[in-house]
Formats: structure tokens, C-alpha cells, sequence
């Protein structure tokens, strides 16, 4: 039988299937289910700095929520925050890693929309508040990241610098949409489906074995062969949500199992033989990776493959 085994954050877990940050650890019932679908640790829902401004309020459910599932599973728990201001991502980074969070998973969710803000001050927001974060609390800490920064390797490797524990990529941005004829915006949320894999596995690919931190892959993952492909990009974890959202925790047995079959079938031993070798470092022409898939598939669009062309 292949090893599941694998590391993430410093935490041995036995396999590299886990449930990412979603409404799913609100509900104590869901969180012992996805325990008995085999989930080896947990990521808690995002904590939103906003909300608890607009209430004026102080974490306490959530805190409380933290304590119920240690006390409640044997698993490791990973905390979510979502901050918007320097003190608030400290106060409750302390307050979380005091209530017993078994590591941190910083969520960063910013929208630039200021002409005058540019890509080094967005990029800086984010080592900013990691680098007093390293400083002032023990646990480990994993940066959750959009796919939109200009230069995400660079990005990476300064945070990996800085001693971030881990990576994930990506955090998925809930866009507004138009209603034409009330003339509003509307906010709807929408799954995600094996085509936003993609994404995911090309960032993977290319930090994978050039990074000390841990990565996480979030977004896409559905099947047995989604999650072969994240790891064969080189993740070190699979974040799986929309997946478990849809059909329910044993969602989470289902992608284990038929991962460990094919790995089985395929001959490989454990999840470390297997994990990155798809990834850019391991490439024997990286030109080819960055740029030759690109040419390959414009040339591969012909005018034969548009319906009706050449008649």
C-alpha cells in the first residue's frame, strides 16, 4: 500500500488531503464528521477583523469554537484570520495562537482599486504584516495568496525568506457581477469546478523545491486525478472545499482512497516519491514550461478547429 504520509507546517499528518477554510468548522456536527471522513487536520473559517469592528465585539464565539474542536477531535487545528490593519492582525494572531491554534493561516484578501497604490505596496502590505507576525507569535504560519500579484515567485521567495511555514495558493476572489436591467450589482457564490486547477497547479509548479515553506494547493481539486496532479506539481497538502461543500465530508474519503488506488496502480511507494515531479525545478528545459506550452497551444487553434471553416 502507497504512504500517505506527509508534513505540512511542521505537522505530520496522515495523508495530504484536508479541509480548507469554509463554513463547514461552524457547525460541530460537520467538524466530527469530517473527523470520521479521515481529515487530518482542520482549517478553521476565516476570522474578519471587519465584522468584529462593525460590532464592536471581541472573538469570543470564534475562540470558543477553537476550544470545542480541540476538545472534541485528537486533530491538529488551523486557525483562519483575515485582518485588515496592521493591530488588528497582531491582537488576534495573539489571542488565537493563546487559545490554542495549532498554527495560523494568514487569509490576505486585497482588492486594489487606488490608481496611486502600486504593485510594490501591495506586495509590502503583506511582508509588513508578516514579518511582526514571525516576531510576535511561536506557532507556525501559512500566507494564503491571490494569483494576482505581478511577480509571484518573488513575492514567495521574500515571504519564504522571512521564514513563512508555509504557502497557498490561491485564495479565490468572489467577483460582482451586473444586473443590467435594476442597474445593481449582484454578489452570488459560486463553487469552484477541476477547470480552476489549472491556476493552481502552474504556481505550484513553478515554486515547488525553490521554497523552504510548505505548499498548500487550494482551488479545483474534485477527483482522483485532480489530486494526483497537485501533488505531482509538488503540493505538500491539498485544500479541499467546494468539493466537500457539494457533496459532504466523506467527500473527503472518497479522494484519499482513490488517490492511494492510483498511486497503488502506478507504483508509486509514498507521497514524497510522487510530490513534485512535475514541478519547473525539475524540468530539463525550463524555456520550455514558461513559454512553449503557450506557443504550442495558439498554434494548435486553426482556423479548421472553428465550426463552419472551409466551407
Amino acid at each position: 500500500m502507497m504512504d500517505l504520509s506527509t508534513r505540512y507546517l511542521g505537522l505530520p499528518l496522515a495523508h495530504p488531503f484536508l479541509p480548507g477554510a469554509s463554513p463547514l468548522t461552524q457547525d460541530l456536527d460537520l467538524v466530527l464528521r469530517l473527523e470520521d471522513a479521515g481529515a487530518p487536520a482542520l482549517i478553521m473559517h476565516s476570522l474578519f477583523e471587519e465584522d468584529l469592528v462593525a460590532q464592536d465585539a471581541h472573538p469570543h464565539a470564534y475562540l470558543e469554537q477553537l476550544l470545542r474542536i480541540k476538545r472534541r477531535t485528537n486533530l491538529p487545528v488551523i486557525a483562519s484570520l483575515n485582518g485588515t490593519t496592521a493591530e488588528g492582525w497582531l491582537r488576534y494572531a495573539n489571542l488565537l495562537e493563546r487559545a490554542g491554534a495549532s498554527a495560523l493561516e494568514l487569509n490576505f484578501y486585497h482588492v486594489a482599486t487606488d490608481p496611486l497604490e502600486d504593485g510594490i505596496a501591495v506586495e509590502h502590505h503583506a511582508i509588513d504584516i508578516v514579518a511582526v507576525l514571525k516576531e510576535s507569535i511561536r506557532i507556525p504560519i501559512a500566507v494564503k495568496l491571490s494569483p494576482f500579484f505581478s511577480a509571484l515567485p518573488h513575492l514567495a521567495a521574500t515571504l519564504d525568506s522571512l521564514g513563512v511555514d508555509g504557502l497557498v495558493l490561491f485564495n479565490r476572489f468572489y467577483q460582482p457581477d451586473i444586473d443590467p436591467e435594476r442597474r445593481s450589482v449582484t454578489l452570488s457564490l459560486r463553487y469552484s469546478d477541476s477547470s480552476e486547477l489549472l491556476l493552481r497547479l502552474r504556481a505550484v509548479a513553478v515554486l515547488a523545491e525553490r521554497v523552504k515553506a510548505s505548499l498548500a494547493l487550494s482551488g479545483g481539486v474534485h477527483d482522483t486525478i485532480d489530486a494526483v496532479k497537485a501533488i505531482m506539481a509538488g503540493a505538500d497538502v491539498v485544500q479541499i472545499v467546494s468539493a466537500l461543500m457539494k457533496r459532504g465530508p466523506a467527500e473527503l474519503d472518497r479522494i484519499r482512497d482513490g488517490f492511494a488506488a492510483w498511486g497503488d496502480a502506478h507504483d508509486y511507494d509514498s507521497v514524497p516519491e510522487m510530490r513534485g515531479t512535475l514541478c519547473l525545478a525539475r524540468c530539463p528545459n525550463p524555456k520550455t514550461f514558461e513559454r512553449g506550452n503557450y506557443r504550442q497551444v495558439l498554434r494548435g487553434a486553426t482556423a479548421l478547429s472553428v465550426p463552419g471553416a472551409g466551407h
